[in-house]
């Protein structure tokens, strides 16, 4: 049991040592914090989406932005597109599952807003929908995902595409990196 333990920090830290190494992967993430700036700066927001593991890291990401990260400050306009229970279950009956994120970006993205997407494939074609309803209405989009990006990565305009196939460490980086872009956000709005 205690290597299983082991192998697993390991692999967690090798991972970030990569995205620590590169230098441009860095850049983007500095490039992704500048995108909610201007977004909550102009009146704005940011919309999150993912599945599974990747919707509780929306979720908890967006808490961070409308809550509070580290100091007491007024909260930002940040919000998990699955948290509406009753919503998705109503537009995954009535339209289908790859409907549930884009039906609730038409309805709430304006031009300037962000769409933050997440998915450790980069092919889900739920999120994959959302980016296209997202871009079509003006908005920036932040994708989170795996090594190849895969089909998000010709859709993103910043693409945080974590140097790992492995889900469970790809999702421990996307937390890692989404902290990082939270701090910036309210160390530079407050």
């Amino acid at each position: 049991m205690n290597d299983l333990i082991q192998r697993s920090i390991r692999e967690s830290i090798a991972v970030k040592q990569s995205i620590l190494a590169d230098t441009s992967f860095l850049e983007k993430t500095e490039q992704a914090a500048q995108t909610f700036i201007k977004a909550f700066r102009s009146g704005g927001k940011v919309l999150f989406c993912g599945n599974g593991g990747s919707a509780a890291d929306a979720q908890h990401l967006a808490a961070e932005l409308s809550g509070r990260f580290y100091t007491d400050r007024p909260p930002l306009y940040a919000e998990a597109l699955h948290v509406n229970s009753s919503f998705v279950t109503a537009v995954a009956n009535d339209y289908g599952y790859e409907d549930v994120f884009a039906r609730m970006t038409e309805a709430a993205g304006r031009p300037g807003d962000v769409l933050a997407a997440f998915s450790t494939s980069g092919n889900s074609p739920n999120i994959l929908k959302a980016i296209e309803k997202a871009k079509s209405r003006g908005m920036a989009v932040v994708g989170f995902t795996g090594a190849t990006g895969g089909k998000m990565a010709g859709l993103c305009d910043i693409l945080l595409n974590v140097p790992s196939t492995d889900t469970p460490r790809i999702q421990e980086s996307h937390i890692l990196l989404g902290h990082i872009i939270c701090e910036i956000v309210e160390r530079e709005l407050f």
